[in-house]
């Protein structure tokens, strides 16, 4: 930011940039914005993002997010606890629950592998993933992201599971509804190919 603008301006817009896909342009208006707010709704505005950030915890079973010692989706008897959808993040839970038609449970990595940034199997939920296993599962699907890193995660973690019998499945992926194929990229339409089903 240039040298005109106060250092606290400055300083509230650097953190802003920390968060994941604010550059420092938008981080600045966010800056901007929140200092012409009145004193009392950025007291509100940060009083509940530190109340959330204290409440909220990791769930024991499946590691989503939530405010009490198991999540609401690890405490409904309704699902099926014997297939467990393995995701990166709390928010890919949120995801597949908008379409309202997975009825198992979950396991959050918080995280993929990746070695050029030094994140190991250590480094993610992968041990807590293991234990569950040693219950009654039928099937673990792995949801990550079609990514080198979701990739090789989906990889390392099926390698360790199908020792144990348990079936490994891993998301279609294809083309979005709706969509013409001469606008889908190379790879898309390769796994469209690939996961065809029979009509």
């Amino acid at each position: 930011m240039a040298e005109y603008n106060s250092l606290p301006l400055v300083c509230a817009a650097e953190q802003f940039a920390k968060l994941p896909g604010i550059g420092m342009k938008t981080a600045q208006r966010l800056a901007y914005f929140m200092l012409n707010q009145p004193v009392e709704d950025v007291e509100e505005f940060a009083s509940e993002i530190l109340k959330a950030r204290k409440s909220v915890k990791c769930c024991k079973t499946c590691q989503n997010f939530t405010e009490r010692d198991e999540c609401a989706i690890c405490d409904d008897e309704r699902r099926n606890q014997k297939v467990i959808c393995v995701v990166e993040a709390p928010k890919d839970v949120s995801a597949i629950e908008r379409t309202g038609g997975f009825t198992g449970v979950y396991h959050v990595l918080h995280g993929l592998l990746s070695p050029i940034d030094n994140i190991g199997p250590q480094d993610i939920r992968i041990t807590e993933l293991m234990t569950r296993l040693s219950g009654d599962v039928d099937e673990v699907i792995m949801a990550t992201n079609p990514t080198v890193e979701g990739e090789a995660t989906a990889t390392y973690i099926s390698r360790m599971i199908k020792p144990m019998g348990i079936k490994v499945t891993r998301l279609a992926y294809g083309l979005p509804a709706g969509s013409a194929l001469e606008y889908a990229d190379d790879v898309t339409l390769q796994r469209a190919l690939e996961n065809r089903n029979e009509l």
